[in-house]
């Protein structure tokens, strides 16, 4: 095909028809695009300005083949990035465009052999215009992904303010959490839970849900996880193990995200001490009690004395069975033969404990009255370590 100049007479010949020509496209859009189809909005007419705007152009640019087309290629940049604000998809402009192509063809065809065209003149007719929506398509394009990298980039800071917003103390309320999870498109739970994490994180192993709010970052790291007790978050314990030691704080209201993550972080210290099991992520309420205690480490120490002075007294190597037994036989139900399976020793050897223990306290452990700090005191004896040292 040679590429000579096209027929002086063809672009008059369009212009004659523009009008009827978009008048046909804005019709037949209507009638094949759902998306536009009794729409007579600001966004509509803004297509249909867009459909007139190229097929204007084009037919300047038959005899004008240099013509500048940035102000139409602007058009469609910023026609798809509102496609991207307004959070649809480009299929339907996509697809006004392929209509538009279509009927701008087959007028073509009809006037060709209306008016006689030349096989070649209609074929470099329709290649001029696919390179042109081509080009405008690109463009839309464009625009659509640089709209998208930013409300992206929006959306992760807004995710970010309302990740820290959920921790503060006081909490700013209810409110003013669930405008900016609108804000953050994040759809507000009933409850959520706390999880706190140690520094420096396998990267590959940050793959979590996109509901979950992490701060990798966060000289202390931390992860908020909604409706913690719903459907599918047992599959969120795999991925913690993936992330080191974790702990799962209490499960809160939306407004009491600071109480959760301070438990949390006490029981991760807890657990990096080895206070606490980590070899599986420790959850608040599974350790209530050795919470309490340890949270309350000056005040249980302080009164040690005065609880279980008899068992202080002794050596380490006497105390700490002695305690530990006694502590097994309580959380028991007063059961030797439970606590011996539970201790991987005979039963006797319990009782043998127990009535030593019964001589050294003139068998002050043996009622009911103050038995829960009695638990107390002897689960921060044995589980601190106190029972193996010398005091």
């Amino acid at each position: 095909m040679t590429s000579g100049p096209m027929p002086a007479e063809l672009p008059e010949l369009l212009r004659q028809h523009l009008q009827a020509a978009v008048a046909e496209m804005e019709r037949e859009i209507r009638d094949q695009v759902p998306e536009y189809a009794g729409d007579g909005g600001d966004y509509a007419k803004r297509v249909e300005r867009t459909v007139s705007a190229t097929v204007a152009f084009f037919v300047d640019s038959v005899d004008h083949p240099n013509a500048d087309a940035r102000k139409l290629t602007e058009m469609y940049l910023r026609l798809g990035e509102e496609e991207a604000r307004q959070g649809r998809s480009l299929d339907p402009l996509q697809n006004a465009m392929r209509v538009s192509s279509q009927v701008a063809c087959r007028r073509f065809i009809k006037d060709a052999y209306r008016l006689g065209w030349s096989r070649e003149t209609l074929g470099r007719l329709t290649d001029s215009l696919f390179m042109l929506l081509a080009r405008v398509s690109d463009a839309a394009a464009q625009g659509y992904a640089r709209q998208q990298g930013r409300l992206a980039t929006e959306r992760e800071h807004r995710r970010e303010r309302l990740r820290d917003l959920l921790i503060a103390e006081p909490s700013p309320g209810r409110e003013a959490i669930t405008a900016l999870a609108a804000a953050a498109r994040w759809e507000p739970p009933k409850s959520i839970a706390l999880v706190a994490l140690p520094a420096g994180a396998p990267a590959g192993a940050r793959i979590l849900p996109p509901t979950v709010l992490a701060a990798w970052d966060a000289p202390l790291p931390f992860l908020v996880v909604p409706d913690p007790e719903g459907p599918g978050q047992d599959r969120l314990r795999p991925a913690l193990r993936r992330l080191g030691t974790a702990a799962i704080g209490p499960t809160v209201p939306l407004d009491r995200g600071a109480v959760s993550l301070r438990w949390a972080r006490h029981a991760l210290t807890l657990a990096e001490r080895g206070l606490l099991p980590c070899d599986t992520p420790v959850r608040c309420v599974d350790h209530i009690a050795s919470l309490a205690t340890f949270a309350a480490d000056e005040l249980v120490g302080a009164t040690a004395e005065a609880v279980v002075g008899p068992l202080l007294a002794l050596p380490p190597a006497r105390r700490q069975p002695l305690a530990e037994t006694l502590l097994t036989y309580l959380q028991c139900g007063d059961n030797a033969v439970i606590a011996a399976e539970r201790l991987h020793i005979h039963e006797q050897t319990v009782r043998y404990r127990l009535r030593r223990i019964a001589e050294l306290t003139g068998g002050r452990f043996s009622g009911l009255d103050g038995r829960l700090d009695l638990m107390l005191m002897l689960s921060w004896l044995v589980r601190s370590g106190r029972a193996e040292r010398t005091a």
